[in-house]
């Protein structure tokens, strides 16, 4: 079977691994920095800030820029429940909104009209990889002073307008989970330039600690440290900055592979009468996944289909104002509920062969009694 997604990972992860090991300090140290200092230089970003995954990187961005009980966050429904429970979880109130059929990423009309004098944040999502319209959302945060934190988790590599996603904005948060297209086995990171609300971060993820352990241990009074704000158990771990900083240098060719991939099914797949492609700027996107709308009713069967052949697939994501844990907060969203139907995801990953990537357009166009 052919999965949707896999990671790449090998001997040099491993290697780097026992390094850290052999230090005998796992925790936040000093991979951990040379991660952030890594990703840093590389976005030219002021502030990064690791922490132990991408839904803590929203959480702890969200609460340092004061997101709070009753405050309103337009999000689109169509993206992994995770950037939702953020939401939830600070007691504010997830506004769903609509997406661009075409391309998946948020609706900037829908947002617009959804706007409100409790509208604290705005939530982008970069849909497989492919940046949203920042210029305007940005435009319409400054205009009614408004919050946008891009849910990066899908777009690490990517670029708007020839800039690097996490380079401008308000504040970027990435994943860096096992199937990103840079992994720590588990991680993310906050990315922003307010060096005030950035050292908030720094400390609400050790807890609220004004100083973390291991600046403590290098400082004259080792056994002291005050607790100044609510934190939380959030850091990220030298164990996975090793494996980050690994992956990082690999980054270039998985994301190079990935972009050969997504191109040639593009071109197998544009013409096929039921069944729809994305909008790709492929030139500024590091694919993270390939989604394509399967109409009139045909995606599970064609999921079917596609199992007899030893192809995987899957669904990213059930809308998420139609869980049950959300239905407070649920409103119609006709575009969504249509594009929720119809999306599936094939196969991406680095280590496709040419073999496993023929086998997956030539079983998708059989289905369609293409040859």
């Amino acid at each position: 079977m052919i999965q949707v997604s896999r990671p790449s990972v090998g001997s040099e992860e491993i290697e780097e691994i026992k390094k850290v090991f052999s230090t005998g300090w796992l925790g936040l140290g000093s991979k951990v920095f040379e991660f952030e200092n890594t990703i840093k230089e590389y976005l030219g970003a002021k502030n990064v800030i690791a922490v132990n995954t991408g839904t803590t990187a929203l959480h702890i961005a969200l609460d340092a820029f004061g997101i709070s009980e009753g405050d309103e966050v337009i999000v689109p429904s169509l993206t992994f429940c995770s950037s939702i429970q953020v939401i939830t979880a600070l007691r504010a109130i997830p506004v769903f909104c609509e997406v661009n059929p075409d391309t998946l990423n948020i609706d900037v009309e829908d947002v617009t009209r959804k706007i409100t004098p409790k509208t604290k944040a705005i939530m982008p999502v970069h849909y497989c990889g492919n940046a949203c319209d920042m210029d305007k959302l940005l435009a319409l945060g400054k205009k009614h002073n408004i919050l946008v934190v891009e849910d990066a988790a899908h777009a690490f590599g990517s670029s708007y307008n020839g800039k690097k996603i996490g380079s401008f904005g308000d504040v970027t948060c990435f994943s860096f989970d096992p199937i990103k297209n840079v992994t720590c086995g588990e991680g993310g990171a906050v990315v922003l330039h307010d060096d005030a609300i950035a050292e908030q971060i720094r400390r609400k993820r050790i807890l609220g600690i004004d100083k973390d352990t291991w600046h403590r241990y290098r400082n004259e009074r080792a056994w002291f440290y005050e607790v100044t704000t609510q934190g939380y158990r959030y850091h990220m771990s030298n164990i996975n900055a090793s494996i980050g900083l690994v992956q990082f240098k690999k980054a270039p060719a998985f994301i190079s592979r990935k972009k050969e991939i997504v191109k040639k099914y593009n071109v197998a797949f544009e013409n096929i009468d039921g069944l729809k492609i994305l909008k790709w700027k492929i030139e500024e996107t590091a694919p993270f996944t390939y989604i394509v709308r399967v109409l009139n009713c045909r995606r599970e069967e064609l999921m079917d289909f596609l199992k007899e052949k030893g192809v995987g697939s899957g669904i990213h994501y059930i809308p998420n104002h139609l869980h049950p844990f959300f239905k407070p907060f649920a409103t119609s969203l006709p575009v969504t509920e249509k594009v929720g139907k119809e999306i599936l995801t094939l196969p991406l990953y680095f280590d496709m062969t040419d073999e496993d990537m023929s086998r997956v357009i030539e079983s998708v166009r059989a289905f369609f009694k293409l040859k």
